[in-house]
């Protein structure tokens, strides 16, 4: 599922930068390079986040049989890469990260999907009348708030969004910085619903680097905001 929300990515990216008249082609590429990084990143994130289990068995750290992808660990190294790439291609870096969070949101649909198929991911046990029968990583089965839907739903939600204001932004990375506060804004109530690891503090990094992202795009938002 990763994969094809990866190839659905790039697809509905390309389309995006067709409807925006930037170059499909660069913009194509730039993504291609970008996806490598971003995976690392997001891979690198839940090892750290777990370097207990991987300092001891180092060989399961790029284990491809093996689950474990923490998105946010993708995002600040692709942002930085991004700007010396960006630059050799020619390409505008506000508009191509507006293109760019289309690509990041349709792939995190059909990721969503494969956590939840997966078992990671999994949200709190639960009585309540939104809660399903699913398993988590281990294997164990309980009524669940489907946090794995959520996001997917979460995603697809500010996609439409996108879409629709595109064309009405006041400025280029506009769209970016809207659909990050959005996605993170909502990840920051999601988070809460998972089914937390033992021994978690109930304020966990993914609370804190959602935080930030509210932050600095509201900021941003703020100080590029045409007066």
């Amino acid at each position: 599922m990763l994969y094809v929300g990866l190839v659905a990515g790039v697809v509905a990216g390309n389309v995006s930068a067709h409807a925006a008249g930037m170059d499909a082609f660069r913009v194509y590429v730039a993504t291609l390079v970008l996806i490598g990084p971003a995976v690392a990143g997001a891979r690198l994130l839940h090892v750290v986040l777990h370097f207990r289990i991987y300092w001891q068995s180092p060989g399961r750290i790029w284990k491809q049989s093996e689950g474990g992808y923490g998105m946010y660990g993708g995002l600040p190294l692709v942002l930085l890469l991004s700007a010396p790439l960006l630059a050799v291609l020619r390409l505008p870096f506000g508009a191509f990260w507006d293109v760019g969070i289309i690509t990041i949101l349709t792939g995190m649909i059909f990721a969503r999907i494969g956590c939840l198929l997966n078992g990671c991911c999994a949200g709190r046990a639960s009585s309540s009348w939104l809660s399903v029968y699913l398993p988590n990583h281990l294997g164990v089965w309980e009524r669940r708030i489907p946090s794995q839907c959520l996001e997917s739903g979460l995603a697809a939600a500010l996609l439409v969004f996108g879409v629709v204001l595109r064309r009405r932004i006041p400025f280029p990375g506009a769209l970016f910085l809207l659909c990050a506060a959005g996605y993170a804004s909502g990840r920051l109530v999601l988070e809460s619903l998972r089914e937390p690891e033992p021994g978690a503090a109930k304020f966990n990094i993914y609370h804190g680097i959602s935080v930030a992202i509210i932050f600095l795009s509201v900021a941003t938002l703020a100080v590029r905001w045409p007066k």
